[in-house]
């Protein structure tokens, strides 16, 4: 029996004997170009399989978030916004800015007079203790020669006032 096989454009091998070609159909034989490795008919334990690699940016939320939007908007027959990313990302922050500053302005109108009192009454406290704070720093850090000074000046004046009296 002699065949005659030709090589087509996808890889395969096509049978052109006339003797077949009479009997039967031109079939399609299936040429194997790479070699098989010798791995996959051991089954030795201590071999490592080797393993498709996960792709992260697949597996990543905000890409399957995406692509299932994407998915959706093709069925609906939307066309995805040409925007440029950053233009996309301003307008998000600047969204977000005009809620948590609707939310601010919200929270001060549902206040009360009496929170509002309270409120001054703590700013001022808090004011007086950093104004103390600064005076007794700028006490600790005086050169001694200052502190001494300001000590005579006081008994001075305390001994004034005992004298007038």
């Amino acid at each position: 029996m002699d065949s005659d096989l030709t090589a087509s454009d996808n890889g395969l091998l096509i049978d052109n004997s006339s003797e077949d070609s009479e009997s039967r159909e031109p079939s399609l034989i299936p040429r194997n170009i790479m070699a098989e490795p010798d791995y996959i008919d051991e089954d030795n334990p201590e071999l490592i399989r080797p393993q498709k690699l996960i792709n992260p940016v697949k597996s990543s939320r905000n890409h399957q978030d995406l692509h299932r939007e994407l998915r959706m908007n093709q069925k609906r027959g939307l066309a995805p916004q040409n925007k440029p990313e950053l233009q996309k990302v301003l307008e998000r922050r600047k969204r977000d800015q005009v809620i948590k500053q609707q939310k601010e302005e919200e929270a001060q109108k549902k206040r009360s007079d009496l929170e509002i009192e309270l409120l001054k009454r703590q700013q001022k406290l808090e004011q007086l203790e950093l104004e103390k704070q600064k005076i007794q720093e700028e006490q600790e850090n005086a050169p001694e020669f200052v502190k001494v000074k300001g000590n005579l000046r006081r008994t001075a004046q305390e001994a004034a006032e005992a004298e007038a009296s």
